[in-house]
């Protein structure tokens, strides 16, 4: 990790609700709560990790510090400046230091472009480039991604899923960012696939001086690449802490239960699982209190009654629980 201490990621009090409605005049009724008072900073060098069950809010708020969402509430800050409320063209300096490698790596690709046109498009809409200038970079971010440059005129298509990805995340390159989203990059790829780019991830942040904002729902990859985890639970993040510490010690039940769910690369190894009861709630209608506890096996009155904060630790950590 880089040893500046200054974010350039900044998150403070981050909400994103969604409007219900219904009948003929569209009239809202209710919102649904995807994203609820979220905080974080992202260093530079650093992993920040987010998970959580599916649907709790993960990939909306990467798309929230990307401003490809607006935000309900909250502020956004990258690198020390406010660019919550930024129209398009104020806006435009900051896309280039914060992209983006997506989920479905066949989907977010032009199928109309070669792999060439794809990893430089994001240079033409910032520094004119001859042609010659193009392919010229076209066959740089390849070779940075493992890729060939006498692929680069072949379109997705003709490519397999982890070298579409690997095309995904050279255009993410093209810009030279400091901070890079990625939303489930490898979830869609073969396990053996999964690790080659995972490691390539890893081998970017050493060489560039990178970020990553990584989202996932796959403890194991988690714990390959994080620096720091951020727990989400309905909206909210319940827990946040260094990696090793949590793996070690989880402090919120939530993070628990799902480090007990986690498959174990043993098979004749066995271990005691806490069973969470009930469903996970509706982000339309949360319950009141602490969202967990009507599965938490230690609730108490109190979490049923008052909202807890995510607060700091005796180790340092921050733990949204009554309890601890």
């Amino acid at each position: 990790m880089s040893e500046s201490t200054a974010p350039i990621l900044a998150a403070e009090g981050l909400s994103k609700r969604f409007p219900i409605t219904r009948g003929f005049l569209r009239q809202q009724t209710k919102q649904l709560r995807a994203v609820e008072d979220v905080s974080f900073t992202v260093r530079p060098g650093e992993t920040l990790c987010i998970v959580g069950e599916s649907g709790c809010g993960k990939s909306t708020l990467g798309r929230l510090v990307l401003r490809l969402l607006e935000p309900s509430a909250g502020r956004i800050l990258i690198e020390g400046t406010d660019v919550t409320h930024l129209g398009p063209a104020a806006l435009r300096p900051f896309r280039q230091r914060v992209q983006m490698v997506f989920q479905d790596p066949f989907a977010s690709l032009n199928p109309r472009l070669t792999a060439g046109e794809i990893v430089t498009e994001p240079l033409e809409n910032y520094t004119p480039l001859t042609p010659a200038a193009r392919r010229e970079k076209a066959a740089d971010l390849l070779s940075h991604v493992g890729l060939r440059a006498d692929l680069m005129d072949r379109r997705p298509f003709e490519f397999s899923g982890g070298q579409r990805q690997r095309l995904g995340i050279a255009r993410a390159l093209s810009l030279r960012p400091r901070l890079i989203v990625a939303d489930e990059p490898v979830s869609a790829l073969d396990v053996s696939v999964q690790a080659q780019v995972l490691n390539l991830l890893l081998d970017l942040q050493a060489e560039f001086g990178l970020a990553y904002l990584f989202i996932s729902h796959d403890l194991g990859v988690v714990e390959h690449v994080a620096d720091r985890i951020a727990v989400m639970y309905l909206g909210r993040i319940v827990e946040l802490a260094d990696r090793d510490a949590l793996f070690a010690a989880p402090a919120h039940p939530y993070t628990e239960a799902l480090l007990a769910a986690a498959p174990l690369p043993d098979p004749r190894a066995r271990r005691t699982r806490p069973i969470l009861e009930g469903e996970v709630p509706s982000a339309i209608d949360p319950p009141s209190g602490c969202a967990f506890h009507p599965r938490c096996p230690i609730a108490v009155a109190r979490c049923r009654e008052e909202t807890p904060k995510l607060r700091p630790l005796a180790d340092g950590r921050l733990a949204a629980c009554h309890l601890r």
